[in-house]
């Protein structure tokens, strides 16, 4: 027979670890869906609601990377994020893709970035090698924000869990 004072005590017991971190039971991890791709995309938070911002691909080109010539063609792309300001802001993914709008090669491109002293101080350009550049039909951002993802529960049960951004896209992703 369990005497009473310890069924009382029980539940209080049970508060306590949950509340002091002890337990998983209310950390999730969630993983938001991966937005349809575009050269001009509205970026969104992980609920799928836009923040405000437009990132959009202004133009790209094959040409060897300055500093590593030897190497070939690279994508040489430039980007816009109207909407952010340039000490924080969202990031997207920037892939090249091929006529099929499969990933041939991507990179997180981040909205400060395309801040400085340029002719339009709201445009930034990257690269982006890919195995075969001859396969290259165009650029696309995919519009989920990559600039901020929460801990996961297995990294910090206390403090973790939520939705996340999706998984970078991967060579061979089709978009």
């Amino acid at each position: 027979m369990v005497p009473a004072r310890v069924i009382a005590v029980s539940p209080l017991a049970l508060v306590t670890l949950a509340l002091s971190g002890c337990s998983s039971l209310g950390c999730n991890d969630t993983t938001a869906e991966r937005g349809k791709a575009g050269s001009r995309v509205q970026v969104v938070n992980t609920k799928g609601q836009p923040l405000g911002v437009t990132a959009a691909v202004v133009d790209w080109r094959l040409e060897p990377h300055p500093q590593v010539p030897s190497e070939g063609d690279r994508v040489h792309f430039r980007f816009r994020f109207d909407g952010a300001d340039e000490y924080s802001g969202p990031a997207v993914d920037a892939c090249a893709v091929d006529k099929k709008r499969v990933a041939l090669g991507c990179q997180t491109i981040y909205s400060y970035q395309a801040f400085g002293p340029a002719d339009d101080p709201q445009t930034g350009d990257d690269w982006l090698a890919v195995e075969h550049p001859e396969q290259v039909a165009g650029v696309l951002l995919i519009p989920n924000d990559q600039s901020y993802d929460r801990r996961t529960c297995e990294v910090d049960v206390k403090d973790g869990g939520g939705i996340h951004p999706p998984e970078p896209p991967s060579r061979g992703d089709r978009l």
